[in-house]
């Protein structure tokens, strides 16, 4: 054991599925952190030594500031002690709304501005006159926005309809609804007329009408007779839609919004965002915003040149954080790319920049898979940059399944032995040469042998994309076989999702399996994301002769003393919440009446205790059967059909949606990288679903990283060579086998080294 202070010292941790862990993680290296998915790494990283952290270093405060920061409870742990501040990365998506881009989010936008401001010609004032989220520079034609949008009327409106007949298609404004009523119950419109016979003024009232107020006639949803301020459809769909992000709006609303909605380019501006004022300033003959569409490695090089005493400080400035960015692989990201639109690897590591220029050491970097979404040829980068944090005298805490990330480790942690209820052990620590030889699952999957699939499927027909040329695909004709598993690979911005979604388009009866992520409140678990919950309440309702709301503890099912929560939160002011388990309920959800209850000899709650394994024998229903069969197909047959979405791992909750996903054959399924967050030994599981699927008739295509898919795949399609300008065309398509003799593919490189390093 090491000296006080030398590590950081866990004692009876139980968080979560941790089963009363005692661990000390040493200080200034890296700590790499393995286990199978659902094993309790999280748990120990983030729920543990990261909330612990956050939570002194919060109590350093004055009450006044604490009470606005986030609120942290105590991880139920007996000791947690020589902590220092943690720097958490994690997987959230960076999100932003259409105002957020690479250039705001890490502040090099801030610095052009300045640059622009002192330096351009002619001037147009202040930095902030170059901000398209300042008033001062922002296009007024589109706020900024660098877009405008406008109603298409023939599909937001069927004039040969009067209102009482459906004339408003756009259906949150439908025949029924409060604001439909505005309408066809003010008095002000015939409400059995079709549109196409209204008179010039009736038709502006209609459309743009407004300052006014009527009352409106209740029927359809709503009763009675209500008073409100008059506002034209046209009016009011502006103002709830297209003055607004439509990202936070219901996701029925949002689409609804999307199909009546025609978006261009501003004509003002064009694209740009800012007024003409600061488009006029120029610095070596380009505009501010000529400057950040420029791809980042372009935009060093014309930085760099400026030689000028006043311009040349502040663009090495620039050009120190531009650097940093093609450091770990993002080279061909504009700066004027919306942080919306990123994967989860770039904002992950677009997160990662804001900490690299600083000098403080000391510190706790805690990262979440850094791997996901990076080419193999890029994790070398990353690797790097670990190094760079240690030896300024940092710990790293890495979660991490990627063996090239694990191979760098100083000192591994490997959690287990399996998942869920199985796992929340330590079951090794120490070097990585000492786990490759360990028994248990990831030493068994670092020794691992995978060959590259050599006898593949022959096609059954092939689904053809002609003329591919969104973004940085050069005009790109690609043949996906049907019947077959394909991987669609290359570099990150090397086109691999572009190309793959031009084939949906084509496509669109496609499942679709993205990493977008799934709800994941307290209350929602698989058996309410996968439809489950309905048909069981009903069963329970059926054989009891109750009503079906009695078994839900979202409705006249829930405990009274905790609202259906299990839990009491208490908010202690200054001090730390306390949660507690609910002593009416003791935790279940349910009032204690419904336990008398039962269907087949379980009552509610312990129904919702069974693994997905176990409810396959006792839930036997067919359509019920079914779904349960795909969460246990999926790898997570020890999940409890009540279990919080919330508690699960990134690499659980993208098998929980994949097995809601999963239906019949004929299927073309396209998933989007789906070994993110798993082991490699649950990959192994994934790629023997895959083939399943397609040996039960349907076809699938994956982008995917992960060479053990790689090999497995009937066929390939390798995008590159590079990324942004320097990628989109195909390098090489084909089968596996014939990938490992390309000459200049990326990704025939580290094929080639996975199968040496594998080879006895």
């Amino acid at each position: 054991m090491s000296g006080h202070g030398e590590t950081i010292r866990i004692t009876g941790a139980r968080q979560n599925n941790l089963k009363d862990v005692s661990l000390d993680i040493p200080k200034n290296r890296i700590v790499v952190f393995t286990g199978v998915s659902g094993s309790g790494k999280s748990s120990i990283v983030f729920d543990t030594v990261a909330v612990e952290s956050q939570r002194q270093l919060n109590e350093t405060f004055a009450w006044y500031i604490r009470n606005r920061l986030p609120r942290h409870e105590r991880p139920d742990a007996d000791l947690i002690d020589d902590l220092a501040p943690a720097v958490v990365v994690d997987q959230r998506p960076v999100g932003g709304n259409a105002r957020s881009t690479v250039g705001t989010m890490t502040d090099i936008y801030s610095v052009l501005r300045v640059l622009f401001s002192r330096y351009g010609e002619p001037s147009a004032g202040e930095a902030g006159a170059y901000s398209f989220n300042d008033p001062a520079g922002m296009c007024p034609e589109c706020d900024g926005l660098g877009r405008v949008a406008r109603v298409d009327l023939d599909r937001f409106l069927d004039v040969g309809r009067s209102l009482d007949d459906g004339a408003i298609l756009f259906a949150p404004f439908g025949t029924g609804s409060f604001v439909w009523q505005t309408y066809a119950r003010s008095g002000l419109f015939d409400p059995g007329k079709p549109l196409r016979d209204y008179t010039d003024q009736e038709w502006d009232l209609l459309l743009h009408g407004k300052g006014f107020k009527v009352s409106r006639g209740g029927d359809g949803e709503v009763g009675g007779t209500h008073g409100n301020t008059y506002e034209g459809l046209l009016e009011r769909f502006d103002r709830l839609y297209l003055k607004r992000d439509l990202a936070s709006q219901p996701a029925r609303n949002r689409q609804a919004a999307e199909r009546v909605t025609i978006r261009a380019t501003c004509p003002s501006c064009g694209g740009a965002r800012l007024n003409a004022a600061a488009l006029a300033t120029r610095i070596g003959g380009h505009t501010i915003a000529d400057l950040t569409r420029m791809e980042v490695t372009e935009l060093i090089e014309v930085l760099a040149a400026l030689d000028d005493p006043v311009a040349a400080p502040i663009a090495e400035a620039a050009v120190t954080r531009l650097r940093r960015l093609a450091a770990i692989g993002l080279g061909y990201l504009s700066l004027d790319r919306e942080t919306r639109t990123v994967s989860g690897g770039e904002g992950q590591r677009l997160k990662v920049v804001r900490h690299l220029g600083s000098s403080l050491t000391g510190l706790t970097y805690i990262f979440d898979e850094p791997s996901v979404g990076l080419h193999p040829r890029d994790v070398g980068r990353l690797t790097g940059l670990l190094r760079e944090l240690r030896d300024r005298g940092n710990t790293v805490l890495v979660v991490e399944h990627d063996p090239d990330v694990i191979a760098v480790a100083d000192h591994v942690i490997d959690m287990g032995p399996g998942a869920g209820a199985d796992g929340g052990q330590v079951v090794f620590t120490g070097m990585v040469e000492r786990l490759r030889a360990a028994d248990t699952v990831t030493g068994r999957a670092l020794r691992q042998v995978i060959p590259v699939k050599h006898r593949v499927r022959e096609p059954s027909g092939w689904l053809t994309v002609t003329g591919a040329d969104l973004h940085n695909l050069r005009n790109l004709t690609a043949r996906f076989p049907l019947g077959a598993l394909t991987c669609v690979t290359g570099v990150a911005g090397s086109g691999k999702s572009t190309l793959v979604r031009e084939l949906v388009t084509r496509c669109p009866e496609a499942v679709v399996v993205d990493q977008s992520a799934i709800t994941a409140s307290r209350r929602s678990s698989p058996a309410t994301y996968l439809g489950l919950m309905d048909p069981i309440r009903r069963l329970f309702a059926a054989a009891n002769g109750v009503e079906a709301g009695l078994f839900s503890h979202n409705s006249t099912g829930s405990c009274p003393g905790c609202e259906g929560a299990g839990v009491i939160y208490t908010d202690l002011a200054f001090m730390d919440p306390v949660t507690t388990v609910c002593r009416l309920c003791h935790g279940t959800r349910y009032r204690p009446e419904v336990a008398r209850h039962t269907l087949r000899g379980h009552t509610i709650v312990e129904m919702l205790a069974l693994t997905a394994e176990q409810a396959l024998g006792v839930l036997t229903e067919p359509p019920l059967h079914a779904r349960l069969r795909a969460l246990n197909d999926v790898g997570l047959s020890y999940l409890s059909l009540g279990q919080p979405l919330s508690s699960l791992s990134g690499g659980e909750r993208q098998r929980v949606k994949l097995a809601g996903r999963l239906r019949r054959t004929g299927e073309l399924y396209v998933l989007d990288e789906p070994t993110t967050g798993l082991h490699r030994a649950d990959v192994t599981s994934l790629t023997a679903l895959l083939d399943h699927l397609v040996d039960t008739g349907n076809t699938v295509v994956v982008i995917e990283h992960d060479l053990d898919v790689v090999r497995r795949a009937d066929h390939v399609i390798d995008l590159g060579p590079g990324g942004g300008r320097h990628g989109g065309d195909i390098v090489f398509t084909g089968p596996p086998s014939s990938l490992l003799e390309h000459g200049t593919s990326h990704t025939a490189e580290h094929l080639r080294r996975a199968v040496d390093h594998d080879a006895p």
